[in-house]
């Protein structure tokens, strides 16, 4: 008997450590919470908590634990943001370092060793840099790759 494609799955599905789904919740969770917390309705509410705040101030005389109210939730909200935007940002990053390696792979005359050049030394990042830096410089030289618009358009007119 065939499984169908919603069956495997769901065994595949079932069949995931512990630490797996936690992973997977947290991606969802991080994902859903930047889209919500990075609309402008959060921002406004933001704003309106300030406000607010800054309102009550004179309702309890601008003491120490009015102060402590704001600093404490500030501190608390900026601690856990790092980690959903840090958990975004890294998502984010290796979508485009992927999609990047395709289209080298995918190109008749790409050099396919920058493939995975996020995984490469310091040192060697240096020697690519360098290497395009006089690929550059020649192009330069050649007139095939002008430094600003203007040689550009003098070179476009030309052809």
């Amino acid at each position: 008997m065939q499984e169908t494609q919603g069956e495997k799955l769901r065994e595949h599905r079932d069949s995931r450590d512990f630490i797996c789904v936690i992973r997977d919740a947290f991606r969802i969770f991080a994902r859903q919470s930047s889209i919500i917390l990075g609309s402008a309705w959060a921002f406004t509410a933001a704003i309106l908590i300030i406000v607010t705040w800054a309102f009550t101030g004179p309702t309890f005389h601008f003491s120490d634990t009015w102060q402590l109210i704001i600093n404490t939730g500030t501190t608390i909200v900026t601690f856990l943001m790092v980690f959903l935007i840090q958990n975004t940002q890294n998502r984010d990053a290796k979508a485009f370092q992927l999609k990047l390696d395709e289209i080298i792979r995918a190109l008749k005359d790409a050099r396919n060793e920058l493939v995975d050049l996020e995984n490469l030394s310091d040192e060697d990042l240096k020697i690519l840099e360098q290497q395009f830096q006089r690929i550059r410089q020649k192009a330069e030289h050649d007139g095939k790759h002008p430094r600003n618009v203007a040689s550009a358009r003098r070179i476009e007119e030309s052809e």
